[in-house]
């Protein structure tokens, strides 16, 4: 199987997962579970779930146990998308090339489904069965991913984001919004992935660690690549959104060439901070091969 198949099959067991937890709610075909399920299955390459899956599988862990991180951290993800999009916001009409959920269910629901799976995401980590994971690593999952989609993350780095608009931000300012705002929640599902696995995982979080904060922070790089080179139709949203809305970005403060020279430098990282788990006979194929596709993606 090779690594776009790989993709496409985490992608599809993520969505079996979120549709599974999603249909056990009550007030099925209710506008709030509707606008739920529109806002997690509208599409997206499950980039988050995919994390959770390749770590948590280099250390042997049997991927039934590691549908509940990747559901979890796929429901803060739309959620965050959800009310990222709405007009107190980024104002979007346009994701993943369908009317966003605002757009599609209103403003009210749009907010109220958010937050249902925001909560979702906690009910997820601390009910389902996870075979062979111990408490202690459950109640460390549930940490992580709080922090990283709270203040100290996600929540953080949008308030940041906000904050920046209509300022020109140096590039440290830059990287301080985008290790917060995308990078929090790519660390969260590496970790999640190898808390799974126990003492195993445990031990190489410093090296994943350090993989993680390199590919959160390339994939930024690359979105902003793609807001000046790409287009509205491969993207699924508006092209040069960044730019009307006078946000900094790494193309405008590096130029073109120098902003796609630092995603590959950070790719490079990546790998380099693989190396020590590929020394003691860990599979880092396909962590490897994500790290590339992060930077080589055209949407």
């Amino acid at each position: 199987m090779d690594f776009s198949q790989q993709l496409q099959a985490q992608a599809e067991r993520a969505n079996r997962a979120l549709q599974h937890f999603i249909g056990e709610l009550p007030f099925q075909k209710s506008p709030l579970v509707e606008a739920m399920l529109y806002g997690t299955l509208l599409g997206g390459k499950r980039l988050r779930p995919f994390l959770v899956y390749a770590t948590g599988e280099m250390f042997g862990v049997n991927p039934t146990a590691l549908d509940a991180p990747a559901a979890a951290i796929e429901c803060i993800h739309a959620y965050s998308l959800m009310h990222d999009d709405l007009p107190a916001m980024d104002d979007d009409d346009l994701r993943r090339g369908q009317p966003t959920c605002h757009i599609r269910f209103g403003e009210a629901s749009a907010i109220l489904a958010g937050d249902a799976l925001q909560t979702l995401a906690f009910s997820i980590l601390s009910d389902t069965p996870m075979e062979n994971v111990a408490l202690r690593d459950r109640l460390a999952m549930v940490s992580e991913l709080a922090k990283a989609s709270g203040v100290a993350g996600m929540c953080g780095g949008q308030a940041l984001d906000l904050e920046a608009e209509g300022q020109q931000v140096d590039l440290d300012a830059l990287e301080r919004i985008h290790r917060h705002k995308t990078g929090a929640l790519i660390r969260a599902a590496v970790r999640m992935g190898a808390l799974c696995a126990g003492d195993k995982g445990r031990d190489a979080l410093v090296y994943l660690d350090s993989y993680a904060e390199s590919i959160g922070l390339a994939f930024q790089v690359q979105d902003d690549i793609l807001d000046v080179v790409g287009d509205t139709a491969t993207l699924g949203k508006r092209q040069g959104a960044d730019q009307q809305l006078g946000k900094s970005t790494y193309p405008a403060l590096l130029g073109l060439e120098q902003a796609q020279a630092k995603a590959r430098s950070l790719c490079d990282d990546a790998l380099a901070a693989l190396a020590p788990l590929k020394a003691q006979a860990l599979d880092t194929a396909t962590l490897e091969a994500l790290a590339n596709f992060i930077i080589q993606r055209d949407k």
